[in-house]
């Protein structure tokens, strides 16, 4: 049975260093954000005995955030220092002219690495329910939320399974804390990296990654989203909470607040009327909150000597709108639309669907 527990967000997310292991190579990584990053490499022969170059990535236009919407969007940020893609739902316009409520629906990235500073913060956003997606195995390695008045140490005493777990702080308006795994412990959607890293061949990690096939297995993700009972469990169970009397504001959140996050954001805009043009900008919004992050990961790969070509992992760490289309187009194959989908693919009723409405929009029809 694989697992994937070897992966962990925050282990690959701080400054990279120059060198790991002996022989490890060193460079020098340019570029920000998006555009194009490049490696420049000194003299030192790479494992195959040919001289190392500088390598030029370029990103692909999927993953830019379109403009003029980032400026825009970049507002929404809930100002947390260690979670940079925490961020307000609020203020979108559906297709009839109303506006989503402000600090009611919010989603992060993961909450184990808030800060001190943080805690208030967050205190301050008055959230009553935080769901966390992450596996049991991310948990573990990660670390849990760090939620006000609810001690890491009560946390991680409780006994995580793969099955929906609830647990609420002590004292009077106390948040509870949700662990609605999407995947399972076993699940191994990163098997195909693990085992391009295991013995660092860059001919055996271009024939696992390469070719569009690390963006085939995200792809492939965002398909079981829609197409696996217990996802769909998991993301109905988000929507459920956002749509109970007085449960908001809500935040959800995974590990790096882009895939689990970002459909179970962008089912709930999709509930709610918005166009899919603004669901996919704040789905791709991602990469503007987190491109300093993915830089530090993907170049940390380079300098411990993992990879020689990181960029093949960029369709794994990008937010790209064919993931997000490839979602859609499973709900309008499986279910012919969302109007079958909530009722036939969630199980949400129409009492579900009206709390959404009067909790977002304040819609008391």
């Amino acid at each position: 049975m694989r697992s994937s527990r070897w992966w962990s967000w925050s282990r690959w997310s701080g400054s990279p260093s120059s060198k790991t292991s002996e022989g490890s190579p060193r460079g020098t990584l340019s570029g920000r954000g998006s555009g194009s990053y490049s490696w420049s490499d000194a003299a030192p022969p790479n494992r195959r005995g040919r001289p190392r170059r500088t390598q030029v990535i370029e990103q692909s236009a999927q993953y830019q955030q379109p403009a003029p919407a980032a400026a825009e969007l970049a507002a929404r940020s809930l100002g947390l220092a260690g979670a940079v893609n925490a961020r307000d739902l609020g203020g979108y316009r559906t297709a009839d002219g109303r506006v989503l409520r402000s600090g009611v629906a919010l989603r992060s990235d993961g909450l184990h690495r808030l800060q001190e500073a943080d805690l208030e913060v967050f205190a301050a956003l008055g959230v009553r329910h935080v769901v966390d997606l992450r596996s049991l195995d991310e948990v573990r390695e990660a670390g849990p939320d760090r939620v006000p008045g609810l001690p890491v140490a009560d946390v991680s005493a409780v006994e995580l399974s793969a099955e929906p777990l609830s647990v609420t702080a002590d004292g009077p308006g106390g948040i509870t804390l949700h662990h609605l795994p999407v995947f399972a412990a076993d699940f191994d959607i990163y098997v195909a990296l693990r085992d391009a890293l295991a013995d660092r061949d860059p001919v055996a990690q271009r024939a696992l990654l390469g070719d569009g096939r690390m963006a085939a297995t995200m792809t492939g993700l965002y398909r079981w989203f829609v197409t696996d009972p217990v996802a769909r469990e998991r993301f109905a169970a988000v929507l459920r909470l956002l749509a109970a009397p007085d449960a908001p504001p809500v935040l959800f959140h995974c590990t790096a607040g882009k895939d689990r996050t970002g459909w179970a954001a962008a089912l709930v805009l999709t509930a709610l009327g918005v166009d899919r043009a603004t669901v996919v900008a704040d789905y791709l919004l991602t990469n503007v909150r987190s491109g300093a992050i993915v830089d530090q990961i993907v170049a940390s790969f380079y300098h411990r000597g993992l990879m020689e070509d990181p960029s093949l992992l960029l369709p794994m760490f990008r937010a790209d709108q064919a993931y997000l289309a490839a979602a859609f187009e499973e709900v309008a194959a499986g279910w012919s639309g969302f109007e079958e989908f909530w009722r036939a693919g969630l199980g949400l009723d129409d009492a579900v669907l009206a709390g959404l409405r009067k909790n977002l929009l304040g819609d008391d029809d």
